[in-house]
């Protein structure tokens, strides 16, 4: 029995530990929040400003605070006063304040509030920094606070934006800071280097305790630096703006880290996140991303698509048409979306119009002419702007030197070119290539209108580029994960089988289809001169669509009644 009590006290005490390091408060409205240093708090705010804040037994070698609060979408309002004032206020859906200690300051209050109607779920964290640490925002000249830790983000469809004040050299207490513009030598604070990092939270997941969860390890340096993607380093001479591709419905959380190389001490910003796209009803709502137009388009394109993927070859003239589709519905999207203001669903019918006249006027001049290496290099020019399209969707296409629109787009049209190129000697092994591998990516285009993934974006990226021009100076990371890596399965597994099956089909066959025209003119010649074959006796087309007529309107003639209507003559 000692041991058994024993072991029952050791539990209740791990458990105590535990709970510790993430305290939980189920409602604010009892007063006072008494915090705690480096521990997460949960609370709910339902009442107007202010709410009270405290934290007791400051230690003597801190010489600033950084208090942030973080909610999913509702705002959130932290102040030093009960009485808001612009430049004593951070409201928003990450808002945080940086607190400069007094010499023998032990206690802090600050007060929390929200102005919205419905009750906000909150995680707050106060943590600590030295007098050696920088001091994230404290040249702050753009936004209202004095000392601004905070990162502001902007979105669009295009591109997501983060902004943030340039921060400061450290300093003990009672001693006035460092002047921001005295001079740009290494005594100032333009030795300053800041690391950007990008976190993703897990795909297709909008609830609020997932992104509280995971906001945890963009908090403190170390789990940025532990848990996060570090995207670019920015020196004190840089632009202390970013800006990334936007990922509609796909939770990420920025963060920036702000090092003293000479000191080697740093010290993080206040996380912000964004799912590039509102929780509120209407358009564009998280909540419902898929418009029912791209989900019609986009699955009829794969089934079109999985037929070429697997015959494609076999039926020459329907795979140029999904060629021909495929080239004028981009350009024509292109043109239509920077030309004219008209909505996406209308816009979508028109390129769907627009690529069928491409795909019937590519098997037209297939049908005329027979110029097989005209065919041949729009087929090869499909195949390299996807494979260009994935060089660029690796972590090379973020290097600094194609940020450079003419760079990039040199070499994006060079890779591209390069494809018919290399194939110019094996016409059908690259026209089998190209009906595994882009028939099966319309596949990973369709289900992305159903299942977010990543794949989709290897175009999107450049149809983004080629629609916006801001685009170029966006970093255009994207999440990785178990769902991307089953869909990238699927789509090599489709083509691979495809590749493989026409391979084996076609053996023995002629590589080419022979020139239809050519073979309808020796047809028709042969019927003019074999008068034993039937179809030399049959009507020409014009006599024949004539008596065709004549049925059609005799059917709508009223029939003559039977008998002798007129009188004998006596």
């Amino acid at each position: 029995m000692g041991f058994l009590q024993l072991l029952v006290v050791a539990v209740l005490a791990s458990e105590h530990r535990v709970a510790g390091a993430a305290e939980v408060f189920g409602n604010s409205s009892e007063g006072l929040i008494e915090f705690s240093v480096g521990k997460f708090r949960y609370f709910e705010l339902n009442r107007p400003f202010p709410e009270e804040a405290i934290l007791h037994d400051i230690s003597s070698n801190v010489t600033f605070l950084i208090f942030q609060i973080h909610s999913q979408y509702q705002n959130t309002t932290v102040s030093f006063s009960p009485t808001l004032l612009s430049n004593a206020s951070e409201t928003g859906t990450a808002s945080g304040l940086v607190f400069i200690l007094r010499p023998e300051q032990s206690t802090c209050t600050w007060y929390l509030g929200t102005s919205g109607i419905q009750p906000v779920q909150n995680m707050a964290i106060l943590l600590s920094y030295s007098e050696r640490d920088p001091i994230p925002g404290g040249c702050n000249l753009e936004f209202d606070l004095d000392i601004d830790p905070n990162i502001y983000l902007e979105y669009n469809f295009f591109e997501t934006t983060i902004k943030f004040a340039p921060a400061n050299l450290g300093y003990a207490r009672g001693v006035d800071p460092p002047s921001c513009d005295a001079g740009t030598d290494q005594d100032s604070r333009w030795r300053l280097q800041y690391d950007v990092y990008q976190y993703f939270l897990p795909e297709n997941d909008l609830t609020e305790e997932m992104l509280l969860k995971h906001l945890q390890r963009m908090v403190s340096v170390p789990q940025v630096k532990a848990s996060a993607l570090k995207v670019v380093t920015l020196t004190a001479n840089d632009k202390t703006s970013v800006s990334f591709s936007s990922l509609p419905g796909q939770g990420v959380i920025y963060n920036v880290i702000v090092r003293d190389p000479f000191l080697n001490t740093s010290a993080a910003y206040v996380p912000a996140h964004t799912y590039a796209c509102s929780f509120e009803a209407g358009e564009g709502s998280c909540v419902s991303l898929g418009r029912v137009s791209s989900k019609v388009f986009f699955t009829l394109f794969a089934l079109l698509g999985f037929f070429i993927c697997f015959f494609g070859h076999r039926f020459w003239k329907t795979e140029l048409f999904f060629i021909g589709f495929i080239i004028m519905g981009f350009f024509f999207y292109i043109l239509i979306t920077r030309l004219t203001p008209i909505k996406y669903d209308v816009n979508l019918i028109l390129t769907a119009v627009a690529g069928s006249v491409g795909g019937m006027f590519l098997v037209a001049v297939w049908w005329r002419f027979g110029i097989l290496s005209i065919c041949m290099l729009c087929v090869g020019l499909v195949l390299g702007f996807l494979i260009s399209s994935v060089t660029f969707f690796t972590p090379l296409g973020n290097l600094k030197i194609f940020h450079d629109d003419g760079v990039f787009w040199v070499t994006f049209s060079c890779i591209a070119i390069l494809i018919p190129v290399v194939f110019m000697g094996c016409l059908r092994i690259l026209n089998i290539l190209t009906c595994g591998v882009i028939g099966s990516y319309s596949v990973v285009l369709a289900i992305d209108s159903y299942l977010s993934t990543s794949l989709s974006y290897i175009t999107l990226n450049v149809l983004k580029r080629a629609l916006n021009k801001d685009f170029h100076r966006a970093f255009t990371n994207v999440p990785f994960q178990t769902n991307d890596f089953i869909i990238l399965a699927v789509w090599g597994m489709l083509a691979v089988s495809g590749i493989t099956l026409q391979i084996r089909r076609e053996r023995g066959r002629p590589f080419f289809p022979p020139h239809p025209y050519k073979l309808w003119k020796q047809e028709r010649e042969r019927r003019v001169t074999n008068i034993l074959d039937p179809s030399y006796h049959i009507p020409p087309l014009r006599e024949r669509l004539y008596g065709r007529l004549t049925q059609i309107k005799g059917l709508f003639q009223k029939e003559q009644p039977a008998g002798e209507r007129t009188p004998l003559l006596l």
